[in-house]
């Protein structure tokens, strides 16, 4: 009797002995389930954070690209209603090709690089040049001669603004001039009919007039310059008139110093070239010593003989000695 009592006491206290691990057991079941449920909910909440503020970002910087694009696309408005304002300043006058012509002397900077990448060749035909840069007969030809047809579309050679649009009887016919941002002007002559207007705001490439044969000319052919701050620049020491793109992406201009003194005369950063503007009381002498080489050199580059005569406005080209000072 006594041990089936004392095996029943044994057998209760095991069956509450369970029940309760079997209570405790689901507590913590529960418990560990509630941890994982907020575990797994705080990093639902993280992930959802990290991708919004992916989102966000996302958007900063789009939208820091789109206000990037804004403003180079307001300065490049901005350089085209007023191309190399920088150096020009207020000159924008429609009646003469130097811009400076009877105002006060330019001061030119030391150096100034020219970006020549879009650059388009101004005519689609041909591409034959007949007349080059330098000393014609009594005068200066001051640009390249193109040969054309007459009524052949003219392109302009850089983005710009349309200075001048004239006719000039005794000279460049009908002609225009566009100042470009990059601190060119280019002229355009001989022309038969304009497509443009003074002020207009072309683009490289651009139909801007009809080639002609007009003015002072034999022949159908456009008369094309390159301007820097109202000096005609050798339109070949830029642009390679054979494969008819720019001979490098941006030409350097550099200003020549004579005794220590700016003088005005410009040369690129690749050749020892410069050039000289004739004054009264020259002579190719005199020129030589001044830049220390020989005549025999000076007429050599400039196609002309020791009894060729010179006059003041003309051009000539030089390559100074190791002693000559820039």
């Amino acid at each position: 009797m006594k041990i089936k009592v004392l095996l029943l006491t044994l057998s209760s206290s095991f069956l509450v002995a369970s029940a309760l691990n079997a209570a405790s057991s689901e507590r913590k079941g529960d418990d560990k389930s509630q941890i994982l449920h907020e575990t797994k909910k705080q990093m639902d909440e993280q992930v959802s954070q990290l991708i919004a503020d992916r989102v966000d970002f996302k958007k900063t910087i789009e939208f820091q690209k789109i206000m990037k694009l804004e403003e180079q696309t307001l300065e490049a408005k901005e350089n085209l209603l007023y191309p190399a304002d920088e150096l020009y300043g207020a000159n924008w006058d429609n009646k003469w090709v130097n811009p400076f012509t009877g105002k006060e002397k330019v001061n030119l900077p030391d150096s100034f690089v020219v970006n020549c990448i879009s650059f388009v060749f101004p005519i689609d035909s041909m591409k034959k040049v007949t007349s080059k840069y330098g000393p014609r007969r009594r005068r200066m030809h001051e640009g390249i001669d193109l040969k054309l047809q007459v009524g052949d579309t003219v392109r302009a050679a850089f983005d710009g603004k349309v200075r001048i649009r004239k006719f000039e009887r005794r000279g460049y016919g009908y002609y225009l001039v566009i100042r470009h941002p990059n601190g060119l002007e280019t002229v355009y002559g001989h022309l038969s009919r304009f497509l443009v207007n003074e002020n207009d705001i072309v683009r490289a490439g651009d139909a801007i007039a009809l080639g002609g044969n007009t003015g002072r000319s034999t022949g159908p052919h456009l008369h094309f310059e390159t301007r820097f701050l109202g000096q005609a620049i050798n339109p070949a020491e830029i642009i390679d008139f054979e494969r008819c793109e720019p001979i490098k992406p941006q030409y350097v201009f550099r200003n020549i110093k004579i005794k220590g003194r700016k003088s005005n005369i410009y040369t690129s950063s690749d050749q020892n070239i410069v050039f000289h503007r004739v004054r009264s009381g020259d002579n190719l002498s005199v020129i030589a010593k001044k830049y220390g080489t020989t005549v025999s050199q000076l007429c050599r580059l400039n196609g002309i003989t020791t009894k060729t005569i010179i006059r003041p406005g003309q051009s000539l080209r030089l390559i100074p000695s190791g002693s000559y000072k820039k």
